[in-house]
C-alpha cells in the first residue's frame, strides 16, 4: 500500500472542511497557513462533494489543524457527517 493511500484514515468531507472553517471564522488562506497545505490544494478540494480525495499527508494535515483549533469531526451516523467546535487552543 502506497504512503499516499488514504485507506484506513477516517474520511473528512469537503462539507466538513467548509463548515469547520466557518465555525473558526477562517478563510482558505488561514487554513493553508495553519495546515501547511497549499492554498491551491484547498481551493481544489473544497468545491467537491463527498469525502476529500487527497493523499494521506494532506488529509492528516487538514484534520490536525482543525482539531488543534478545537474542531471535532462527527462521522456519518445516519444524520450526516458534521463538525462541532469544542475548546479552542488559539
Amino acid at each position: 500500500m502506497a504512503s499516499n493511500d488514504t485507506f484506513g484514515i477516517e474520511a473528512i468531507t469537503s462539507g466538513q472542511v467548509r463548515a469547520a472553517r466557518a465555525l473558526l471564522q477562517w478563510d482558505q488562506k488561514t487554513l493553508a497557513e495553519r495546515s501547511k497545505v497549499s492554498l491551491a490544494t484547498i481551493k481544489r478540494l473544497e468545491p467537491l462533494t463527498g469525502p476529500i480525495r487527497a493523499n494521506k499527508v494532506t488529509v492528516e494535515a487538514l484534520r490536525r489543524a482543525f482539531e488543534l483549533a478545537g474542531i471535532q469531526f462527527i462521522p456519518e451516523n445516519g444524520g450526516g457527517a458534521g463538525v462541532r467546535l469544542t475548546n479552542r487552543s488559539d
